[in-house]
């Protein structure tokens, strides 16, 4: 390795976004982290609501207005999609672990598929609840 005007020897720079081109197994893994994220949320917001319903009914009433809003059930939605992305992602890396669906084209057709079922899945889910009147 050459040495550089301070004296460290240079290193080779990793590889970054602008060399990789993107893949949708590089989606579902960032897809993956956020879905995560956003179960972490539901979990605070799960708390909130059995700390409302312990504080009385003015608190609960208050805290269900709010889950009960427009912004409240877009989260609501997104925690619900999350949630089945993880099922199925959780599912897709099952199969990795037993070796298979390695394959490039059987990854990329998993990834969609999983990314398809949470979406579906969970439209599905809030078509019902809106049915059946539990939103």
């Amino acid at each position: 390795m050459t040495e550089t005007s301070r004296g460290l020897p240079e290193r080779p720079l990793s590889p970054h976004l602008q060399v990789w081109r993107w893949h949708i197994t590089m989606a579902c893994s960032i897809l993956h982290r956020a879905s995560l994220f956003a179960l972490y949320v539901g979990v605070l917001l799960l708390a909130g609501w059995a700390l409302a319903l312990a504080s009385g009914p003015e608190h609960y009433a208050c805290y269900t207005g709010v889950l009960g809003s427009l912004l409240g059930k877009l989260v609501l939605f997104g925690i619900t999609v999350a949630v089945f992305y993880n099922v199925a992602y959780i599912v897709r890396q099952s199969f990795w672990d037993l070796g298979k669906g390695f394959n490039p084209k059987t990854a990329d057709a998993t990834g969609l598929a999983v990314i398809a079922f949470a979406i579906v899945a969970a439209v599905v889910t809030w078509i019902i609840a809106f049915a059946t009147g539990a939103i």
